[in-house]
């Protein structure tokens, strides 16, 4: 079962964007990392996710998108595509995950993470 487990808010101010959210909910954001400004929404101890903050790239400048992590990228990935969803950012290595985007048969974003 794929679980959400982040949120990334995309935006072309992605600095006044981070300072809003910290000013106004007391999020924890780290400095930025690839444009990418990771946020802690509250203890961990507590029901919710934490995410980040992000420059929106050219094909999701601006929206919000969840994160739902898999066993199996490529498996996942496969099956999104056959039940209609659009592969908008392949397959992605980073040192500790790898990481997708996609956009649902309606229209909405998310990405898929797989831990390495």
């Amino acid at each position: 079962m794929g679980r959400v487990i982040g949120f990334e808010l995309n935006s072309q101010e992605p600095e006044n964007a981070a300072e809003f959210y910290a000013k106004v909910f007391g999020w924890d954001v780290a400095a930025p990392n690839w444009d990418y400004w990771a946020v802690t929404t509250g203890d961990d101890k507590k029901l919710g996710i934490n995410g980040g903050i992000a420059k929106g790239p050219h094909d999701y400048p601006f929206g919000t998108r969840i994160q739902i992590e898999v066993d199996s990228i490529d498996e996942a990935m496969a099956k999104t595509k056959h039940n209609g969803a659009i592969i908008v950012r392949d397959k992605m290595e980073f040192a500790e995950f790898y990481l997708a985007y996609m956009v649902d048969p309606t229209g909405l974003g998310f990405g898929l993470i797989q831990n390495k």
